[in-house]
């Protein structure tokens, strides 16, 4: 849309190849044009800096002009925030400093602009992008789904380094501002327009004729006859006094702290930017904000989010066919789920929200039905949040279509199958499916049994594939593929290009019991458990753990999945591993007393009739080896204990071959176990930690553990070369 509008008279008066810009005049109003060359989107670096400086003074000098317009002339971005590859390079935090002041001295000079600059936004107005567009007389936005603004920094561990700390709590107000910043979501562009963070919204067709009249209407002095926005009194009350302010501020850093436990250091610096700004002037706010910048722009949590960003990238282009492979995904028009229970109905919802038809078999109507509402749950909440129109919610339910037997299967592309976690029952269900439709692709969905005893039932072992989702479907972002041997080229292509289309970041790996995700999480779980063996409070183990930096500690997982779940995939696991995955006493013994977590109101820990955690139930201590008597465990050995053979199982699956690089073992443990996203994935924890000191860690804990924690060969010659995972 963006470069569709025509501009009568358009006349060229500057243009710069190397960034994009062009500068053109129609009428008295001058046309500030981005559209940077070889790049989907635009983005600001140090290049493109001093060529807006010399487009502002050429608008600035030039008596013909009144002010101007900046535009994009991408078809879905404004401008995307910063250059981050430009970042990465830095070194020195004056140096990330320097750029943070040069970013802000070129925006006040677009604040203090004396002739009005309109900023006509369609597209994604993000990061220094957003800042931009702060910095502009008047702001303008089409009322586009494409069109979403955003202050992301903080996903990276950064914080906005361009004024955007400053100017945005002075337009939305505090409380808003600190919303936006620490959560980095996107605002769509009625919200914005609500929240009045842009002026205006108009149709994407008139955006760029309204944004020539507003420059003229507000060079000439005619004021605009604009919607004010709203201040609720409770904002009034709490943001325009020093009192209320600092229990906005103590209120956003408890916040903080609860969500983060402090490993991520921009979100707190970020308060206490905004705070300085505030209190002590824009000035000083704006050369706190440098500073900050430049700290935490060289930090290693900034670096490590920085680097899954840049994996998460990589994997979007990424095939999925090994090397020298060829293959071709083929367009999923139509999909089949088979088994209506919580994973099944969580992809049969993902995948009609992504446009595609949907049969959702199950052996029972009371099934399908239950499975259909779980579907309509997940969709209706979209709708309640105003993410999609009630049009859309139903265009989306009307693609889902429920059967019990299997009309309707003849012309499937993909057939996802989410049956009971027993190889006799998924042979069986490939046998009927091959037999309805024997040009589908079939995926498995197995979490633990190895592809190859599945796909050794089929008459087409080169179609049959696994698609690992993770649970709960619609909100772990990660897809686990696994491929064996015979998987030929045009299926894997497909999987992984219908995965990406569910929205998913996807991972190739090899066959092998577990996969990657779940054979590297048996141990962390096994050893949590193998503690509570040896008289470890649950709770301090849990403690343990997420002051690690894991959302969840290793026994609430278990209660959440499900005891059960953990059961059956134990055994497989400790078949083709051996002792070092044998699961603890304390799980086996749990699970035979009747307890599978928090879908049954009783695990490790207790829950009342609404699920909710009512402590642990210090009954099940009688169930363990200790006995009922516990006693204290130091939190870095419960840390190592079990953290320390997840990593060795990582590089063990990088030795054997069951992931493809360091990157892909990083997103999956990141995406698939919440692996703390700071410290960047195992394998950057490993390159932090050095391969020598993981090694000696290693060896001692296997002198206390015979056969546990054995340095796996890979580890042991990285250690004695010095070598790193990552560059």
């Amino acid at each position: 849309m963006s470069g569709s509008e025509s501009l009568p008279d358009d006349v060229l008066l500057f243009e710069d190849a190397g960034t994009g810009l062009r500068l053109s005049v129609s009428g008295r109003v001058a046309w500030l044009r981005y559209n940077q060359p070889d790049s989907p989107v635009n983005t600001l670096n140090s290049r493109v800096g001093p060529v807006f400086a010399q487009c502002f003074d050429r608008i600035e000098q030039d008596d013909a002009i009144d002010g101007a317009v900046l535009v994009s002339d991408k078809a879905d971005t404004w401008i995307a925030g910063a250059d981050i590859e430009e970042l990465r390079g830095i070194r020195e935090a004056a140096e990330a400093e320097a750029l943070s002041r040069g970013g802000q001295q070129l925006l006040d000079r677009l604040a203090a602009f004396r002739k009005p600059i309109v900023a006509a936004i369609h597209g994604a107005a993000l990061g220094g992008g957003l800042e931009v567009a702060l910095a502009c007389r008047h702001r303008i936005a089409s009322e586009h789904d494409k069109t979403v603004l955003a202050l992301p920094e903080v996903q990276l561990g950064l914080l906005p380094g361009a004024g955007g700390t400053q100017r945005l709590p002075r337009i939305v107000g505090l409380q808003a501002a600190l919303d936006m910043m620490l959560t980095g979501r996107n605002i769509r562009a009625r919200k914005a327009w609500q929240m009045g963070l842009v002026h205006e919204l108009v149709h994407p067709a008139i955006l760029r004729r309204v944004a020539g009249q507003r420059v003229q209407e507000l060079a000439a002095g005619v004021p605009l006859s604009l919607r004010p926005r709203k201040t609720p009194p409770m904002q009034h009350l709490l943001e325009d006094n020093p009192i209320g302010r600092a229990l906005v501020y103590h209120k956003a850093r408890e916040s903080v702290m609860k969500k983060t436990g402090g490993h991520y250091p921009a979100p707190l610096a970020l308060l206490d930017v905004v705070k300085r700004g505030l209190e002590d002037g824009m000035a000083a706010g704006l050369a706190e904000e440098a500073r900050a910048f430049g700290r935490l722009a060289v930090s290693a949590e900034s670096r490590h989010l920085v680097s899954i960003f840049f994996a998460t990238t990589a994997l979007k282009k990424d095939n999925g066919l090994r090397e020298g492979q060829t293959g071709t995904a083929k367009r999923v028009r139509k999909l089949a789920v088979l088994g209506a229970g919580f994973m099944g109905a969580g992809i049969a919802g993902i995948a009609v929200q992504r446009g595609s038809l949907v049969r959702l078999k199950d052996a029972s109507l009371e099934r399908v039905a239950a499975g259909m509402r779980a579907v309509r749950d997940v969709v209706s909440e979209r709708q309640r949040r105003r993410q999609i129109t009630r049009t859309q919610m139903d265009d989306m339910l009307s693609a889902l279509g429920p059967t019990v037997d299997y009309r309707g299967f003849a012309d499937v592309d993909l057939v996802i199958e989410a049956v009971f976690e027993d190889l006799a029952v998924k042979l069986a269900v490939l046998r009927e499916v091959e037999a309805v439709a024997p040009q589908a692709i079939f995926a498995s969905n197995t979490s633990t049994i190895p592809l190859r005893d599945i796909a050794a039932g089929s008459r087409r072992p080169s179609r049959v594939i696994g698609m690992h989702f993770f649970s709960p479907v619609h909100k772990m972002p990660l897809l686990e593929v696994i491929v064996t041997p015979e998987t030929d080229g045009d299926t894997v292509a497909t999987a992984v290009a219908y995965g990406k289309q569910l929205g998913k970041t996807v991972i190739v790996v090899n066959d092998g019991a577990g996969f990657y995700v779940n054979r590297i999480l048996a141990p962390y779980l096994n050893e949590a458990g193998r503690l509570i063996d040896d008289g470890a409070r649950v709770e301090d183990v849990d403690r343990a753990l997420t002051a690690f930096g894991f959302p969840v500690g290793p026994i609430t997982l278990l209660d959440e999945v499900g005891l059960d779940i953990a059961g059956k995939s134990g055994p497989i696991l400790a078949a083709a591993f051996g002792p070092r995955m044998q699961p603890s006493a304390t799980l086996t013994a749990v699970l035979a007393s009747g307890r599978l977590g928090r879908k049954a109101r009783r695990g490790f820990y207790r829950y009342d009739d609404k699920g909710k955690r009512d402590g642990v139930d210090d009954a099940l201590y009688a169930l363990t080896p200790s006995g009922p008597s516990r006693h204290a465990v130091d939190m870095t050995v419960v840390q190592q204990r079990t953290v320390l053979p997840l990593l060795n199982e990582a590089v063990r699956c990088l030795e054997e071959g069951v992931i493809r690089s360091p990157r892909d073992g990083d997103i999956g443990a990141v995406f698939g176990i919440g692996f703390p996203p700071f410290l960047g994935g195992p394998f950057r924890y490993i390159d932090q930690l050095g391969a020598a000191k993981l090694v000696a860690q290693l060896e001692t804990l296997d002198a206390q553990h015979p056969g546990r924690y054995s340095p796996t060969p890979l580890l042991r010659d990285m250690a004695n070369r010095g070598e790193r995972f990552h560059p």
